[in-house]
């Protein structure tokens, strides 16, 4: 009998998927490996450093065989983990992803800008939502309602360690992902991003009530 999906702690034999799972979200919620040439950037950048630096916030979908079809994963403390990204996570990558050496003229390049630059996440006007997510889920997993329990047990962790709010960033493009959001209770926040991306941010309680 085949046990049912299931929300569970991240593992670190789970490594592998959470990279497949983030290659094949990172384009605006698709599929990035045809607009990329190495899209291994992706989970370097914006999943395995999470895991990597703060497994307690890292939680997966488990299919129920094991294997992990989605995530969500962040920090409690922005600031802090940019700190750490800096001097504990770039070292372990940086050969493999060199900085560009002038303004990124690839898409590639741009993303190993964001590898190299993670004070970008230090933002004042996001004082006040200190701690922020990323969450995927492969595309035959969406729209199921795992998303939402995925956010809720991560608000939950967050407000059982005192955190009172959270921020995330995402592609304006991506549309499906807004709606998502709108539904699970975040609100638009005014910050000095590009305007390719918007900011979004919520209180951690009321997590149950989702």
């Amino acid at each position: 009998m085949t046990a049912s999906p299931v929300i569970r702690p991240y593992r670190p034999d789970d490594r592998p998927a959470l990279d497949d799972i983030c290659v094949r979200t990172a384009h605006n919620g698709g599929d990035s490996r045809p607009f990329y040439c190495d899209p291994g950037i992706f989970p370097v950048t914006f999943a395995a450093p999470y895991a990597h630096l703060e497994p307690e916030l890292a939680f997966v979908l488990d299919d129920g065989r094991g294997r992990a079809v989605g995530y969500i994963l962040g920090t409690a403390d922005t600031p802090r983990f940019a700190e750490a990204f800096r001097t504990a996570w770039l070292p372990l990558v940086a050969d493999r992803h060199p900085e560009p050496s002038g303004p990124p003229d690839t898409p590639d390049e741009a993303i190993a800008w964001l590898l190299h630059h993670p004070e970008r996440m230090v933002v004042p006007e996001l004082a006040a939502y200190p701690a922020h997510l990323h969450i995927d889920l492969l595309p035959e997993w969406q729209g199921r309602g795992y998303g939402r329990e995925l956010i809720r047990t991560f608000l939950a962790a967050l407000r059982d360690g005192g955190v009172p709010s959270v921020h995330l960033v995402m592609a304006t493009a991506n549309e499906p992902a807004r709606a998502f959001y709108d539904r699970m209770g975040f609100h638009e926040i005014d910050a000095p991003l590009d305007d390719s991306v918007v900011c979004l941010g919520r209180a951690t309680e009321g997590a149950d009530r989702l």
